[in-house]
């Protein structure tokens, strides 16, 4: 029996506290590919883009919170620019999923050979908000 080729979606990002947005946008991705694959910041990477007070959750925590859905194949963790674009290689990627904020900007780790797809922003749900709304309380 001939085996079925592989199609792999990719999506990144640092899913700090996930909420409602970050699966649906896993289970969009999804759709794109048999398997998908998460590339998630580390934590100096999530520090360095968000601030001292971010991560909220250790890159371990997060990476098994996302290993344990079920739209999810495999979780990496990257540590730089470079360590991501080398993912997207190494993974076999063949398209890429980001938010629709990136239509106008670069999106690490694409290259012309990958289908490149945005997502939109489910209105309400960030992490950064939640957070604000849980300091507030």
């Amino acid at each position: 029996m001939a085996r079925q080729p592989q199609f792999t979606a990719f999506v990144n990002g640092c899913f700090d506290v996930l909420h409602r947005g970050h699966i649906e946008l896993l289970q969009h991705a999804r759709g794109f590919g048999t398997r998908l694959i998460v590339g998630i910041d580390s934590d100096s990477r999530v520090r360095e883009l968000k601030g001292d007070f971010r991560p909220m959750n250790s890159q371990e925590d997060r990476k098994f919170l996302l290993e344990s859905l079920e739209c999810v194949d495999a979780v990496y963790i990257f540590n730089s620019d470079e360590e991501l674009e080398n993912l997207v290689i190494n993974v076999q990627a063949n398209t890429i999923i980001v938010g629709e904020e990136y239509k106008d900007k670069e999106v690490i780790g694409y290259h012309p050979e990958l289908s490149l797809h945005f997502f939109p922003k489910i209105d309400g749900y960030s992490t950064t908000k939640i957070i604000e709304n849980t300091a507030d309380r």
